[in-house]
């Protein structure tokens, strides 16, 4: 089990930045692949990136490729999503996720982004 807390959401507009946080608490960080996903109104939830246990590698979706930066702090066990060069259909609430795979995935209650135009 790990508890998932978003944070630094807001409202901004087009061109800004914003940079995400979400702390882990529970079973040992590193046990884990952490993600970040997104859900639009009327939307499905989709897939925005990713990175490993180590944090060596990570993952985007090609919306975001180039523009967010996904990282995480094992001490503070913390991931981040820095996004830059924010669009207004970047807007939805954010979520962080924490996959424990094949035991478990967790999910944070989100916090919402909201770029305007």
């Amino acid at each position: 089990q790990v508890d998932l807390v978003e944070s630094g959401g807001g409202m901004v507009q087009a061109g800004d930045s914003l940079r995400l946080s979400c702390a882990a608490s529970g079973r040992t960080f590193t046990d884990y692949v952490m993600g970040w996903f997104r859900q639009a109104p009327g939307k499905e939830r989709e897939y925005v990136a990713s990175i490993d246990k180590s944090g060596d590698t990570t993952y985007y979706a090609d919306s975001v490729k180039g523009r967010f930066t996904i990282s995480r702090d094992t001490a503070k066990r913390t991931v981040y999503l820095q996004m830059n060069s924010l669009k207004p259909e970047d807007t939805a609430v954010y979520y962080c996720n924490a996959d424990w795979s094949p035991y478990g995935v967790y999910w944070g209650q989100g916090t919402q982004v909201t770029v305007s135009s």
